[in-house]
């Protein structure tokens, strides 16, 4: 049933035979009798076929969803059983919010992978609320978000600070300021992230904590902001991290906001379960050690024309 499982997610997920039967090395007529096959054996129409694509039935779905989790176990268990042998391998799915994914973790993945090369590691980025969910559905083996977790089934390790700091364009009339009020803040315009984000929860926060309510307009990437803010659009609220090139480059300002010290703790998710690969051990250990050690400035943008670290 492995082999039927598998051929039908192709498939389902592809949309086409013929392009299942491309990527499995097989030929259309054995693709359409390892689905019958499944068929046959659930009673059950899962596809509905036409000449140009094919769809999902209401059985398909649910089969579709307890396949994804079936194959996931079966090569979570081989996964397992290799470790016996001491020799760390295998795929190690990491998922990881937008700041820490695009602007932390490549420089921790590098030499974790020179250190274990058998392992093969796969990063997705999302924000801190689809992290969470996809790695308590089994979907990722590990998150690392800039937001506080309260999910049942996750447990949740803080790993390093993060230091958010107000930005502005370098030309904005209140670049010239040390330290910025309570009231300038609330007469700007603010371009905060999506929710669901650990920045936007951050800059909901900021706002609070200062009794303020000043307009916003929400953009759903870091990058976007950042341009924004350079083209005097308004201000944000965004991680060190992400900002060392513009601040080098002298493109924003970044200015301390009186009676506010932004910081916020990374978080090393997992699930709390009893059965977790070698390589999603060394992994946490791994991030665990070194991630207290990395500081914003660590990387320097304008180092050789690119990033690269001291």
């Amino acid at each position: 049933m492995e082999q039927q499982l598998k051929v039908f997610l192709t498939v389902a997920e592809l949309k086409h035979f013929s392009l299942a039967a491309e990527k499995l090395h097989m030929t259309q007529p054995g693709v359409s009798q390892h689905v019958r096959q499944l068929e046959r054996m659930l009673d059950a129409t899962l596809l509905e076929r036409s000449n140009r694509k094919v769809t999902l039935t209401k059985a398909g779905e649910i089969v579709y969803a307890h396949a994804k989790e079936i194959v996931r176990l079966q090569e979570r268990m081989r996964h397992l059983v290799e470790d016996l042998s001491g020799t760390p391998s295998g795929p190690l799915s990491i998922g990881a919010s937008y700041t820490f994914g695009e602007y932390v973790l490549p420089h921790l993945a590098a030499p974790f992978v020179r250190l274990y090369p058998h392992i093969e590691p796969a990063i997705q980025i999302g924000n801190t609320t689809q992290i969470a969910a996809l790695v308590a559905g089994r979907q990722l083996d590990v998150g690392i978000v800039e937001g506080q977790v309260n999910q049942e089934g996750l447990t949740a390790e803080p790993l390093a600070r993060d230091e958010l700091l107000v930005i502005l364009a370098s030309g904005h009339p209140l670049a010239g300021e040390e330290r910025l009020t309570a009231r300038q803040l609330e007469e700007q315009m603010w371009i905060v992230r999506e929710e669901g984000s650990g920045t936007r929860a951050m800059a909901d926060r900021l706002f609070e904590e200062l009794g303020i309510a000043p307009r916003r307009m929400a953009f759903g990437s870091t990058q976007l902001i950042k341009e924004s803010v350079e083209a005097g659009l308004g201000v944000s609220l965004l991680s060190a991290w992400t900002i060392q090139k513009e601040l080098a480059l002298g493109t924003v300002k970044a200015l301390p906001v009186e009676g506010w010290a932004g910081e916020r703790p990374f978080w090393l998710i997992r699930r709390a379960s009893a059965y977790s690969t070698m390589a999603m051990e060394l992994f946490g250990s791994y991030v665990k050690a070194e991630a207290p050690r990395l500081r914003s400035n660590d990387f320097h943008p304008l180092a050789d024309g690119g990033w690269g670290r001291d």
